[in-house]
Formats: C-alpha cells, sequence, structure tokens
C-alpha cells in the first residue's frame, strides 16, 4: 500500500525547524510514496509583513516554494514532493486570500482555521476563562463558511480546538452538541467535492484520537463524502508519516476504501487493502 503524508511543515513555517529536504529525506527513509509540503499562511496577516510573530509571508511561502521545486527536482525518481500550502483562515481578509493564492500554482492546499475571527490562535486560550461552548459553536459556524470557499483541496484538522481544550481541561466536549452545524460542513464538503483530513497528529498528544476521529470520519462517509486526505502535521522530520497507517485504518474503518492524494489539485486515488 502507498503511505503518502498531505501535511507537513519546513522552517518556512514560524514554528517549524526541519527544512525542506530534510522532510523529504525522512519520507524516503520511512518508504513513502508521496510528501505535501504545506507550509503556514494565516491569510490575514501577510499585510503585516515580518512585524507579526510568524514573520513574513511574502518572504516564507515563496521560499516554501522554492524548496519544494528543488525537492521535486532532487528526488523525482524516488518521492513524489507535492507543492502545498495551508492556508488559514482564508476568510477573514479575501483580498489577501488572494495575494496568498497567487503565489504559486499548488498541487494542493489545506483550509484552517486556528483562530476566531478578533481572537487568538486557539492554542494561546485560556479555557478556564471562556465559554467553551461558545467557543465551539462560533468555531464551527466558521468552518461552515470556509466549507464554502472555493480554492482549497481539503479541510484540516476538524476538531483542532480539541487539542488544546483536552490537554488543559481534561475531557473531551460532547460533539453532539455540534451535530447540526457538522453535518452542515460535510454537506458542503460533499457538494463542492472536496476532502476532509484525517490528522493524526492527535494520536501522539493527550486527545488521543485522530482530528476528526472515528465517529466523525464515518458521519463524513454517510453523508456522501468521497475523498479522504491523511497528514501527520509534522513539524520536524521525526514527525514524518507517524500515525499514517493508523490513519489509513480509521479510514477504512470509517467505510473508505482509498483515500486521497491531489496533484495539481486534482484528486488521486490510493486503494486501502
Amino acid at each position: 500500500m502507498k503511505l503518502c503524508d498531505m501535511h507537513t511543515h519546513s522552517d518556512n513555517s514560524f514554528d517549524a525547524k526541519s527544512t525542506v529536504d530534510e522532510l523529504c529525506q525522512a519520507a524516503l527513509d520511512k518508504g513513502l510514496y508521496a510528501i505535501a509540503v504545506t507550509d503556514h499562511c494565516e491569510a490575514e496577516y501577510i499585510n503585516l509583513g515580518e512585524n507579526c510573530e510568524f514573520g513574513s509571508f511574502d518572504r516564507q511561502i515563496p521560499q516554501s516554494v522554492r524548496d519544494i521545486d528543488s525537492a521535486k527536482e532532487k528526488y523525482k525518481d524516488r518521492l513524489l514532493v507535492l507543492r502545498g500550502l495551508e492556508l488559514g483562515e482564508p476568510l477573514h481578509d479575501p483580498e489577501q486570500t488572494k495575494h496568498a493564492l497567487g503565489y504559486a500554482d499548488f498541487d494542493f492546499i489545506l483550509a484552517s482555521v486556528h483562530n476566531l475571527r478578533g481572537c487568538e490562535d486557539f492554542y494561546y486560550l485560556d479555557y478556564k476563562t471562556v465559554d467553551i461552548d461558545e467557543i465551539l459553536r462560533r468555531y464551527f459556524d466558521e468552518l461552515i463558511e470556509t466549507a464554502s470557499f472555493e480554492h482549497f483541496d481539503s479541510l484540516a484538522h476538524l476538531t483542532y480546538p480539541l487539542r488544546y481544550i483536552v490537554e488543559r481541561e481534561g475531557y473531551y466536549p460532547d460533539l453532539t452538541l455540534y451535530s447540526e452545524q457538522i453535518d452542515r460542513i460535510f454537506g458542503i464538503l460533499v457538494q463542492n467535492k472536496k476532502a476532509l483530513e484525517i490528522n493524526v497528529s492527535g494520536l501522539f498528544k493527550p486527545i488521543g484520537r485522530t482530528l476528526p476521529d472515528e465517529a466523525l470520519v464515518r458521519r463524513f462517509r454517510e453523508l456522501g463524502g468521497g475523498y479522504i486526505t491523511i497528514g501527520t502535521d509534522a513539524h520536524s522530520s521525526d514527525m514524518v508519516g507517524k500515525g499514517i497507517e493508523q490513519g489509513i485504518e480509521v479510514a477504512k474503518a470509517a467505510g473508505f476504501t482509498h483515500y486521497t492524494i491531489y496533484r495539481e489539485h486534482k484528486p488521486i486515488l490510493l486503494p486501502i487493502e
């Protein structure tokens, strides 16, 4: 079975430390068929340049593209290297999002929401001082909007805030409270022929499960979902490919017979054995 990691970050992301070449070498060492390098681009902050915590995306993303293209050539006979982007909060500033999409012709774009409008990243929230139910309702409302965005291929880490809620508050929120919102997200993805990501990073964190988990992936399939991507969200080379086989097992248990990679935004179906 071909193993592919469709969500990785190089040192062209503010919070990652390995070069594109190191990510690719790790993918080769672990027997992967393909890797997508999907460096962060938080669109609403592009116009701040170097004057924000993320650094200048006008510097980082073109460099990421150059590094990926170099790796494509270096590894062309041994590894499929895909030019990717994780586009954060694409609807917070449509003009800056348009700017981000103009950086390159990408193979694959992940859409994600790391923070609500006017709020800091979920990583920084103090969950003892916020209304978690309100935060999650607002989050899933934003994901409904994001799912309707045209220029992406897969929706990343559906249950992202739960990474931090479980770690800091010690419980897994009852997601049945948000089932109507989640079904709307899935319905839009199905209608627009978009993929849902199984993000395996949670397997190695206190949450102890994929983002989203098997039950939600199964619900996506029940509603007609056809495309699943699987990614580690690796921020260092040692995490590349880690948990991909478990992610495939989640997809299989949820009823999928294949998972998907993207080349020039075209889905390529890989059978699950």
